[in-house]
């Protein structure tokens, strides 16, 4: 299969290793305006890179395409590409340009087009799901998601990249990876009640925190804060119910459940390996990066659904639009 990785920053070049870890048989091209990142790529890949996708299909037919750059800049690429006749592999959109024109195309063009939403591969995710259908009762929980907006990219400056822009800003990108989990462990959600502002001093044109109460629409509640403001990296989970409590802080081994019979914490072991990388922290845990490549491949290859679209995408992308108005 050949396959094309637009956009080599972090993203990109996560994909690439780990779409060779899949099958190191695949053969991958890279795209990128950037001169430096091509050779990067070149160099610690050992791919072929081009400035653009025509230049490419020029030299050799490709399969699918994985969309990394802007989330902004999503739409155009994904029709460019469907009408290229390429299965798609998205990263986050964040806004819902073209997704009514752009999934009729990929039915039209028979082309698989998949969403990402890593968490929802997480097996601290899973777990969590599997324990709420367990108990026999309603349930609240409370989570704080935090990170200092300079701290997410610290080898550039936040307005240089999507997070900057009002449209795709940092907020708005925490709670489109978190609501679709949220979602589906506890079902969709019927009502929001809102508190937010700006209480920082960033340069930014967009509120930097939320605090977020949320009614599920078969009963459980949440409470949602939700900031860029966070000096300390934070995923602060906590389920309490008459059947269950259970914290997570975000980790691979964070998950801990109350035995109230014994009167004492257990942690859940949920990895025999955990894959992270150095330079990101405790929350990016590459194995569920991984586990949504696999769902890909096996969308296209098996006929197999996945586990997120972009019709489920558009429903978590208009509230958030209500969250944000």
């Amino acid at each position: 299969m050949n396959i094309v990785v637009i956009g080599l920053g972090s993203m990109g070049k996560r994909r690439i290793r780990l779409i060779k870890k899949y099958n190191d048989q695949y053969q991958i091209f890279g795209i990128d305006f950037s001169e430096g990142r091509r050779k990067t790529s070149e160099e610690e890949y050992g791919i072929e890179t081009f400035t653009n996708v025509d230049e490419l299909l020029l030299r050799t037919p490709v399969d699918c395409a994985f969309i990394c750059t802007s989330p902004l800049s999503h739409s155009g690429i994904i029709g460019s590409c469907l009408e290229k006749n390429l299965h798609v592999f998205t990263e986050l959109n964040l806004v819902t340009d073209e997704y009514d024109e752009n999934t009729l195309l990929a039915r039209e063009n028979n082309k698989i087009l998949f969403l990402s939403s890593t968490f929802l591969y997480r097996q601290e995710v899973r777990r969590i799901k599997q324990l709420v259908k367990e108990s026999d009762c309603l349930l609240n929980y409370t989570y704080h998601i935090g990170q200092y907006l300079p701290d997410w990219h610290p080898w550039e400056n936040y307005k240089d990249y999507f997070v900057g822009n009002k449209r795709s800003n940092g907020c708005r990108e925490i709670f489109a990876i978190e609501l679709p989990w949220l979602t589906d462990v506890f079902g969709a959600i019927s009502k929001v009640h809102v508190m937010k502002s700006k209480i920082s001093s960033l340069d930014i044109d967009y509120n930097d925190n939320y605090m977020v109460m949320v009614d599920h629409v078969n009963g459980h509640k949440g409470m949602l804060a939700v900031d860029v403001v966070s000096r300390k990296a934070v995923r602060n989970f906590e389920l309490f119910g008459e059947e269950l409590f259970l914290q997570w802080d975000g980790s691979a081994e964070g998950i801990r459940v109350y035995d109230f019979e014994r009167k004492e914490e257990k942690r859940i072991q949920l990895y025999e390996t955990v894959d992270q990388l150095e330079q990101y922290s405790k929350f990016v845990v590459e194995n569920a990066y991984f586990e949504e490549i696999v769902s890909f491949f096996a969308a296209i290859e098996k006929g197999e659904e996945p586990l997120y679209n972009f019709s489920k995408d558009k429903v978590i992308l208009n509230l958030i639009d209500e969250i944000e108005a």
